[in-house]
């Protein structure tokens, strides 16, 4: 770490790899739970000799520097921790006053503890907190898999990177406030920086994220970021299989774009006006779905022939995973770590203000019911993990716009003497609200095609629901039989 990260850090409080501590000439005892917690999840920066004051900190400096730094590593290697860790230390000297900090790596045998294994520290945002007995049993378990995507692949190099698709990532995060130190490197150190490359060599991780499609499958064979729209509740009421799905990308970068537009299409963003006149977006339901997207991506095992998808309903969005969580649904929330299998995408999903800080994703995914009042489910079996979000239809946000309910999902009950199926009768509604409404827009608000859109108005004229006077474009449909609720 750099003077100038260094500074850049202190700026910010939300990193969870990185904890000041007071230290004018001993050693802090909360400093052994941080090395716990760093060991643990995913290393970290230890720095001493800065106080924290709310969200400002103060660099004191500390005293005798090189006694401290004996003391810790002295402590390190004695038989205080069930094992020996490889700490590295680096001093500073900030406007006259002299910094000593160390960085904790993550170790792949865990749990790292002090004393007994009651002392097991995990971090969660940016702070150290117990670990559970749960979480500790479920650190035993993860030691089965590993981390492949950290490892780097033989005789690789930058040049099996999409560049486009990097500096496309890098124009996101010019719009960020991070790393704004690595701005203006080329492509070569940036990549270094953040572990895309590491020595010269390409990381699995960085190779999925930004690598050309032929290198991909070269080397991650079973790569696939999957995501489709179903024009039903259900897979098996869906007249048509689906009616989008993401075609195949080159890396994960460019199928988290396409995504996220696909999202913006299937939520409220409330416009505020605020005192001033000025209005504000509000995209608190999208932001959820970004980070839904983000954990799936970053917690997947690309490794894995059970590949992970999203299905898009039109009642609800799923995410599905291949494995199971490590521990029982009820106990994730709010009380367990997040577990990164995948930590340089979880960073580099971090960066660019796609992810929470490690530790608040879940609960952040938790916030739908408050935002919606809808409340999202969460399955676990030993083939998947599924997180399920309850979705408006279409018509339904048109009924919010004008103030009008309408009430067209799963339980769609058009009473008017003919079955219809659900896209048939949501399409029925809708015509009823907008008779002026084309196929074209029918097809976007319902997600399906303009084919399956005419087919379905078809099928309401032989049934003498409805008829059309004059053309698609400036025409108007014409109820021919209401509702008999309505009569």
């Amino acid at each position: 770490m750099t003077k100038d990260e260094l500074v850049a850090k202190l700026r910010d409080i939300e990193w969870e790899d990185f904890e000041v501590k007071e230290a004018k000439s001993e050693l802090p005892k909360t400093i052994w739970e941080t090395v716990s917690a760093f060991s643990n999840t995913s290393g970290g920066w230890i720095v001493l000799g800065v106080k924290q004051s709310g969200k400002t900190f103060e660099i004191q400096g500390v005293g005798n520097i090189e006694k401290l730094e004996q003391d810790f590593l002295t402590t390190l290697r004695s038989e205080k921790f069930n094992q020996r860790l490889a700490v590295t230390s680096k001093s500073y000297n900030i406007d006259g006053k002299r910094l000593l900090a160390f960085y904790v790596p993550e170790v792949e045998m865990k749990p790292v503890y002090y004393n007994n294994p009651a002392n097991t520290f995990i971090r969660m945002g940016s702070g150290d907190q117990r670990a559970t007995e749960g979480e500790i049993r479920a650190m035993f378990r993860d030691q089965s898999f590993g981390k492949k995507t950290e490892e780097t692949i033989p005789e690789s190099g930058i040049e099996m990177l999409n560049l486009n698709t990097l500096r496309s990532y890098r124009y996101a995060l010019s719009q960020t406030s991070n790393l704004l130190e690595y701005r203006d490197v080329d492509d070569v150190e940036f990549c270094e920086h953040v572990n895309i490359t590491n020595k010269g060599l390409l990381t699995y991780a960085g190779l999925l994220m930004f690598g050309k499609a032929p290198y991909v499958l070269r080397y991650v064979p079973t790569f696939c970021v999957d995501y489709i729209e179903i024009p039903a509740p259900t897979i098996q009421e869906a007249e048509v299989r689906y009616t989008y799905r993401i075609p195949e990308q080159e890396n994960i970068w460019e199928a988290v774009q396409i995504i996220l537009r696909r999202f913006r299409t299937l939520v409220d963003a409330p416009i505020h006006i605020k005192d001033d006149g000025f209005a504000t977006t509000d995209e608190s339901q999208y932001n959820v779905l970004r980070e839904a997207l983000a954990n799936m991506v970053m917690h997947c095992d690309h490794f894995d022939s059970m590949r992970s998808c999203i299905r898009v309903y039109t009642d609800h969005i799923e995410f599905m995973n291949g494995g199971s969580f490590p521990l029982p649904v009820k106990d994730i929330l709010g009380k367990i770590y997040s577990k990164l299998r995948n930590p340089t995408l979880a960073k580099l999903f971090r960066y660019v203000g796609i992810a929470e800080n490690a530790g608040y994703g879940m609960n952040k995914l938790a916030s739908w019911e408050r935002l919606t009042g809808t409340t999202p489910t969460i399955e676990s079996d030993r083939t998947y993990a599924t997180v399920s979000f309850p979705l408006k239809s279409a018509i339904q946000r048109i009924g919010d716009s004008d103030n009008v309910g309408v009430n067209v999902g799963v339980n769609v009950g058009v009473n008017v003497g003919v079955n219809l199926t659900s896209i048939q009768s949501q399409i029925y509604e809708l015509i009823k609200k907008s008779p002026c409404i084309t196929h074209s827009q029918i097809a976007q608000l319902l997600h399906i095609s303009i084919k399956t859109a005419e087919r379905t108005t078809q099928i309401l004229r032989k049934h003498g629901l409805i008829k059309r006077n004059g053309s698609d474009k400036k025409g108007a449909w014409i109820m021919v039989r209401q509702n008999e609720d309505d009569l």
